[in-house]
C-alpha cells in the first residue's frame, strides 16, 4: 500500500477509538451532576444522624422471616452484593451462584453475594425458600409479600438490612437477578477511587418525569411528589453506594414516601442527604450489551441476560486471557 493509504487506515483505526472511549467520557462528563450544597439544615441534620447511627435498636426492632445476619456480622466486606430475586426464581439464583455471583474475591478483597426477597404466595415456595437458605446462607427476605408493588420496600429492606447486620461493607452493590455483572472490572474501578466517601454511582437518569396516570401501576400522584422532574438518580438495574451513603439514604428514608419507584426512591433520599450520583455508562441500565469477550471484561453490567448466555459469557470472561487495545 502507498503511504496516503497507510495514513487512511491509521486515520480511520483511530477515529474509531476516539468514538468508541471518547464518547463514554463525554457522557460521563455531560451527565455528572453538579456537587450539592451541605448548607441546607435538613441535609445537615441528615448526614449528622447517619455518622452517629446506633445499631442496636435497629437489631431488636427488625422483621425478617429470613435473615443471613451471620453471613456479614463483624467481617470486612469490600464488596456486598444484594441481588433483587423474586422468591419463585431458585433456579435464576443457582445459575447467579455458579456464575459471576461465584466471586468472593478480587484482588486480595472479600466479595459477599446475597439474595433480597420478599414472601412468596404459596406455603410450598416458602419451605422451598427455608431450604435454600439453610443450604446457602445467602438469603435476606422481608415480612412483605413480594410483588411489583413491594419493590421499593424490598430496597428499602436491603438498605435497613445492610447499614445493620453488614456495617463494614465498603461499597454495596444492588443489581437485579436478570443481570451479568463484571466483578472484577467494577472492584478494579472502585480500587481506583481516591475519595471512599459518597460515593453513589450507576447509570444517571437525567430529568425523569413522574408517571402521573393513574391507570399505570407506576402512578406517582402530585401530592406523593409534586416536582415535575425528579432528581438525577442510578437506574435501579445496577447501582454502587459506599456504606456512609446506605446509612445517610436509610437515615434520609423518614422523608421520602415509598410510593415512588424504587431507583427512584433512592435518588430521592440521595439528594436530601446532599449526595450527586455519579454517571458512568460501563452500566448498561436496562440495556443488553452484546455480547463481546473483551467488551464484557471492561462493562460493569449488561441486562436481560438468558441463563445458557450467562454461562457461555461468564467461562469465556474468566478465562484469564488478557484483551489487545
Amino acid at each position: 500500500l502507498r503511504t496516503h493509504q497507510w495514513c487512511f487506515l491509521l486515520f480511520n483505526v483511530l477515529l474509531f477509538h476516539v468514538l468508541l472511549f471518547g464518547a463514554d467520557l463525554l457522557e460521563e462528563y455531560f451527565l455528572r451532576s453538579l456537587p450539592l450544597s451541605y448548607t441546607d439544615a435538613k441535609t445537615l441534620e441528615i448526614r449528622e444522624r447517619a455518622s452517629k447511627l446506633d445499631m442496636d435498636p435497629l437489631k431488636a426492632n427488625l422483621s425478617y422471616t429470613v435473615s443471613s445476619a451471620a453471613t456479614c456480622s463483624d467481617r470486612e466486606v469490600f464488596l456486598l452484593v444484594l441481588v433483587c430475586s423474586s422468591p419463585e426464581n431458585r433456579t435464576r439464583r443457582n445459575v447467579i451462584r455458579q456464575t459471576w455471583g461465584n466471586v468472593t474475591d478480587t484482588r486480595g478483597y472479600a466479595v459477599l453475594t446475597l439474595f433480597a426477597l420478599g414472601k412468596p404466595a404459596l406455603v410450598t415456595t416458602q419451605l422451598e425458600i427455608n431450604e435454600e437458605s439453610q443450604k446457602h446462607r445467602d438469603i435476606v427476605e422481608g415480612s412483605f409479600v413480594d410483588s411489583p408493588e413491594t419493590q421499593t420496600q424490598k430496597m428499602l429492606m436491603s438498605v435497613e438490612w445492610t447499614v445493620t447486620f453488614c456495617p463494614r461493607a465498603r461499597y454495596i452493590l444492588k443489581t437485579d437477578e436478570d443481570m451479568f455483572v463484571g466483578i472484577p472490572s467494577l472492584a478494579g474501578y472502585l480500587l481506583s477511587l481516591t475519595q471512599p466517601e459518597d460515593i453513589y454511582i450507576g447509570r444517571v437518569i437525567h430529568q425523569g418525569v413522574p408517571n402521573r396516570d393513574p391507570k399505570s401501576p407506576g402512578f406517582v400522584p402530585t401530592h406523593q411528589y409534586s416536582e415535575e422532574f425528579y432528581p438525577d438518580y442510578c437506574d435501579g438495574s445496577a447501582f454502587v453506594m459506599s456504606q456512609d451513603v446506605a446509612r445517610k439514604v436509610y437515615v434520609a428514608t423518614k422523608e421520602v414516601p415509598v410510593s415512588v419507584p424504587p431507583d427512584i426512591f433512592v435518588g430521592i433520599c440521595a439528594k436530601k442527604a446532599g449526595i450527586t450520583p455519579l454517571h458512568s455508562s460501563r452500566f448498561s441500565g436496562e440495556k443488553h450489551i452484546s455480547y463481546n469477550r473483551c467488551c464484557y471484561k471492561f462493562i460493569f453490567t449488561s441486562s436481560n441476560m438468558q441463563e445458557d448466555e450467562l454461562f457461555k459469557d461468564w467461562k469465556e470472561t474468566s478465562d484469564g486471557k488478557d484483551c489487545s487495545l
